[in-house]
Protein backbone atom coordinates (compact mmCIF):
# COMPACT_ATOMS: atom_id res chain seq x y z
CA UNK A 1 0.00 0.00 0.00
CA UNK A 2 1.27 3.43 -0.89
CA UNK A 3 0.27 6.40 1.17
CA UNK A 4 0.42 10.07 0.32
CA UNK A 5 1.50 12.13 3.26
CA UNK A 6 0.98 15.83 3.94
CA UNK A 7 3.98 18.21 3.73
CA UNK A 8 5.04 19.71 7.00
CA UNK A 9 3.31 17.02 9.03
CA UNK A 10 4.72 13.98 7.20
CA UNK A 11 7.58 13.17 4.87
CA UNK A 12 6.39 11.70 1.53
CA UNK A 13 4.23 12.57 -1.46
CA UNK A 14 2.39 9.95 -3.53
CA UNK A 15 4.38 8.87 -6.56
CA UNK A 16 3.41 9.38 -10.20
CA UNK A 17 3.59 5.60 -10.61
CA UNK A 18 1.05 4.96 -7.84
CA UNK A 19 -1.30 7.65 -9.18
CA UNK A 20 -1.01 6.13 -12.66
CA UNK A 21 -1.82 2.67 -11.26
CA UNK A 22 -4.95 4.07 -9.54
CA UNK A 23 -5.96 5.88 -12.75
CA UNK A 24 -5.51 2.85 -15.02
CA UNK A 25 -7.28 0.43 -12.67
CA UNK A 26 -10.15 2.83 -11.96
CA UNK A 27 -9.94 1.76 -8.32
CA UNK A 28 -11.99 3.83 -5.87
CA UNK A 29 -9.68 5.64 -3.46
CA UNK A 30 -9.99 7.57 -0.23
CA UNK A 31 -8.18 10.87 0.36
CA UNK A 32 -7.63 11.45 4.08
CA UNK A 33 -7.32 15.19 4.66
CA UNK A 34 -7.52 15.36 8.46
CA UNK A 35 -8.64 13.42 11.51
CA UNK A 36 -12.36 13.55 10.63
CA UNK A 37 -13.59 10.72 8.43
CA UNK A 38 -16.47 12.92 7.25
CA UNK A 39 -13.90 15.18 5.53
CA UNK A 40 -12.45 12.33 3.43
CA UNK A 41 -12.86 12.55 -0.34
CA UNK A 42 -13.80 9.32 -2.12
CA UNK A 43 -13.53 8.81 -5.86
CA UNK A 44 -11.27 7.85 -8.75
CA UNK A 45 -8.05 9.47 -9.98
CA UNK A 46 -8.42 11.40 -13.24
CA UNK A 47 -5.19 13.40 -13.60
CA UNK A 48 -2.41 15.08 -11.63
CA UNK A 49 0.49 17.49 -11.86
CA UNK A 50 3.40 18.34 -9.54
CA UNK A 51 1.19 19.69 -6.75
CA UNK A 52 -2.44 18.59 -7.29
CA UNK A 53 -4.56 15.52 -8.05
CA UNK A 54 -7.97 15.61 -9.78
CA UNK A 55 -10.50 13.18 -8.28
CA UNK A 56 -13.96 12.38 -9.69
CA UNK A 57 -16.36 11.93 -6.80
CA UNK A 58 -19.35 9.53 -6.95
CA UNK A 59 -21.68 12.48 -7.68
CA UNK A 60 -19.58 13.13 -10.85
CA UNK A 61 -18.09 16.37 -9.50
CA UNK A 62 -14.37 16.80 -9.99
CA UNK A 63 -12.21 18.17 -7.18
CA UNK A 64 -8.55 19.21 -7.13
CA UNK A 65 -6.65 18.09 -4.05
CA UNK A 66 -3.11 18.64 -2.82
CA UNK A 67 -0.73 15.74 -3.48
CA UNK A 68 0.42 15.96 0.12
CA UNK A 69 -2.70 14.29 1.53
CA UNK A 70 -2.96 10.57 2.32
CA UNK A 71 -4.21 8.57 -0.70
CA UNK A 72 -5.26 4.97 -0.09
CA UNK A 73 -7.55 2.35 -1.62
CA UNK A 74 -11.13 2.80 -0.40
CA UNK A 75 -11.43 -0.93 0.40
CA UNK A 76 -8.66 -0.71 3.02
CA UNK A 77 -9.29 0.47 6.59
CA UNK A 78 -8.94 4.24 6.97
CA UNK A 79 -5.50 5.45 8.05
CA UNK A 80 -5.51 7.97 10.87
CA UNK A 81 -3.19 10.86 9.87
CA UNK A 82 -2.07 11.36 13.49
CA UNK A 83 -0.76 7.77 13.66
CA UNK A 84 1.42 7.89 10.54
Amino acid sequence: MHVLERKGDFSHMISDEQLDAYRISGEKIRVVRDGLESNDVKGIVLAWDESQVMIRRPNKRVVKLDRNYIYQPFAEPRQDPENI
